[in-house]
């Protein structure tokens, strides 16, 4: 175990407490004890926030504010701590242990030795904050084992308070949960003591775990981070001297989910209401985990020093939004930890031809993938070769087993094909290999608008690739996460220099012939296989909206259930390229982005003329996509 500076511990630990939230309602604790002072069975965290003067302090100062007794919001304070506090008790970490192994024994786990070993030097002296790529329930059994096995610190897992049942959460926070609420805005009380606590095990140097997401993903690519709890913990870094935290990009990829987990995910998707989590629930979740489903795979990313990292933004007059950049930096370095599995490029294929493919088809299809995928040093999970005969046709037959994919034997091959209903499931596993894409799909539609610049000109076009590239970033900004203008071109830089081949690229100075050429002759071209089912999705919101009366009020909810009817309208007609793209989760970042432009909200200026603008200008993307996977197929 590594040394702690009690100085820090003492005097440093609560003092960037000093921040008051907005005045709101006072609520109640749900473990309000008698008093704000400790108690015998207090935790060791809870004790030192109790006994510091600065977190009394700070607590008196919010309850002028909110018109109440510093007695009474101190012992409110003290009963959200004690409903945070978690312990490590070797005996029941051990059950929960054979608990998580039982669970998830239809999985083997394959784990990043070198990352770990590297991560068991820096926990000599670091307190480690895991950011990890959650994908499933089970990921709070994968990571810890894994962590405590490699006689790394203690960690404390925070969790949703959804989770908090008898008797999940009763035992899970003997284990190092923290459970956490999600909805605080009208408890500052609440957020004051979060707050604290963060930064009290920062001081202490502990080590920390949380889903960047803030949840599971729903579409299986990353969804974007969530800054609350990292904004503690920077706090905790710019206040306490001794604080050097360092971030851990931790991804968790899954051969395939369990099934009736990514089921329920895709029904969500689909509007249906997500259920709520309890002992029955558990019960049943269990229950449904027996089957063998493949490897887990647990790759670490290079940690991210916090304390330079805030540096190096003021150093660059960056004085907004540091911890918003720190997070994007994480995302970028756990999808760069990420590896693309045979199960992904499975359906990459399927959903690309939506249709049945013989093995020798699906190959055909994933060949040039698996090319550029080695040839720009993406990692393949467990080391597969994903052109080989037996990892495809293994990895085709376990989503037969699982009911993603059906197939046929009964002619002169066998065929498979995408099952009834399940597009979205497929797209799910499709999705987590998509970041290594991205850039290659916006680079093919900037040569696309170059070359068709000269032939088919239209009125606003951009005038050069870099800037049809940077209209497509603004666009897909609420679904991806993309690098800085700078490094972003210097990434389509050498996108459209693989593109170009033999002939090479001047940077980003393309002529129209030349982009014909090099669009003409390049293989894989992906645009189709990444964008499309996204920017699909955008039509039907912007549709929804160029529909409505300049001044009528937009209920997000009701914009949504009507924009999950048309698409499916959409996809019987076959207007839409797949069903995957009715999706509630795509509608709502459809959603965020037209908000984000102003075209929401009823009354602003222009607004009837700027919604059909807009979604005429997604029917434009979405026709340039089209003739992407025209030429891919000819």
């Amino acid at each position: 175990m590594r040394a702690v500076d009690p100085a820090a511990v003492r005097d440093g630990a609560v003092a960037m407490l000093g921040r008051t939230p907005a005045k709101a309602v006072l609520r109640k604790a749900s473990l309000l004890p008698p008093s704000g002072s400790p108690l015998p069975g207090d935790t060791r965290e809870v004790t030192q926030l109790l006994s510091s003067e600065t977190f009394q302090g700070a607590v008196a100062g919010l309850a002028g504010s909110l018109g109440v007794s510093p007695e009474d919001a101190l012992a409110e304070a003290a009963g959200y701590l004690r409903e945070m506090s978690a312990t490590h008790q070797p005996k029941v970490s051990e059950a929960w242990q054979r608990f998580g192994g039982w669970l998830s024994r239809g999985y083997d786990v394959l784990v990043d030795d070198d990352g770990l070993a590297e991560l068991r030097r820096l926990d000599r002296k670091h307190s480690l904050i895991f950011l990890i790529s959650h994908r499933s329930y089970l990921d709070e059994f994968v990571l810890p084992p894994v962590l405590q096995n490699g006689d790394l610190s203690p960690l404390y897992g925070m969790a949703g308070a959804n989770l908090n049942f008898f008797p999940l959460g009763t035992v899970a926070r003997r284990t190092g949960i923290v459970h956490v609420r999600r909805s605080t805005s009208d408890i500052p009380v609440y957020r004051l003591a979060l707050r604290s606590f963060i930064g009290q095990l920062v001081a202490n140097r502990s080590n920390l775990c949380w889903s960047i997401e803030g949840g599971r993903t729903r579409t299986g690519k990353l969804r974007p981070p969530r800054y609350g709890l990292l904004r503690y913990v920077a706090d905790a870094v710019e206040e306490l001297p001794g604080a050097d935290p360092l971030l851990v990009p931790v991804s968790m990829m899954y051969d395939q989910l369990p099934v009736h987990e990514v089921g329920r995910m895709a029904s969500e998707a689909r509007g249906k209401d997500k259920e709520p989590e309890d002992f029955r629930w558990l019960v049943n979740y269990a229950r449904g985990l027996r089957e063998r489903l493949g490897r887990v795979y647990l790759d670490f990313g290079t940690p991210l020093p916090l304390r330079q990292r805030l540096a190096e933004l003021r150093a660059d007059a960056v004085t907004e939004n540091q911890v918003e950049r720190v997070a994007l930096d994480l995302c970028h370095r756990i999808n760069a930890a990420t590896p693309v599995t045979p199960t992904a490029a499975a359906c990459i294929a399927l959903l690309a031809a939506d249709r049945a493919l013989t093995l020798d088809q699906v190959l055909d299809t994933v060949r040039p993938l698996a090319d550029y995928i080695s040839g720009r040093g993406w990692p393949v999970a467990g080391g597969a070769t994903l052109t080989d005969r037996s990892t495809l046709r293994w990895a085709l037959r376990e989503l037969v087993r699982s009911g993603v994919l059906t197939s046929y034997s009964g002619g002169t091959e066998t065929v498979w094909g995408i099952g009834a209903e399940q597009h979205l499931i497929a797209a799910t596993y499709r999705n987590s290999a998509i970041h290594v894409l991205l850039v290659r799909a916006i680079a093919e539609l900037a040569l696309l608008a170059v070359a068709e610049s000269e032939s088919a000109p239209r009125e606003g076009a951009p005038r050069t690739a870099f800037d049809e590239a940077l209209r497509l970033r603004e666009l897909l900004k609420f679904d991806f996460f993309f690098a800085q203008r700078e490094q972003f071109g210097q990434e389509l830089a050498a996108e459209i220099d693989i593109l170009a081949g033999q002939d090479g690229a001047n940077g980003l100075e393309v002529t129209a012939e030349q982009a014909s050429r090099w669009l003409s002759r390049a293989r894989p071209l992906v645009a189709h296989l990444v964008l499309r089912p996204f920017l699909d999705a955008y039509r039907v919101v912007g549709e929804q909206l160029a529909g409505l009366d300049e001044d009528e009020a937009v209920d997000e909810q009701s914009l949504v259930e009507h924009c999950l009817r048309l698409g499916h309208q959409w996809s019987l007609q076959r207007i839409l390229a797949s069903e995957e793209s009715v999706s509630g989760e795509m509608f709502s970042t459809a959603l965020k982005l037209a908000k984000h432009l102003d075209l929401v909200k009823p009354g602003a200026p222009n607004l009837g003329k700027r919604r059909r603008d807009f979604a005429d200008e997604l029917g434009e993307v979405a026709g340039a996509i089209a003739r992407i996977a025209d030429r891919a197929t000819s």
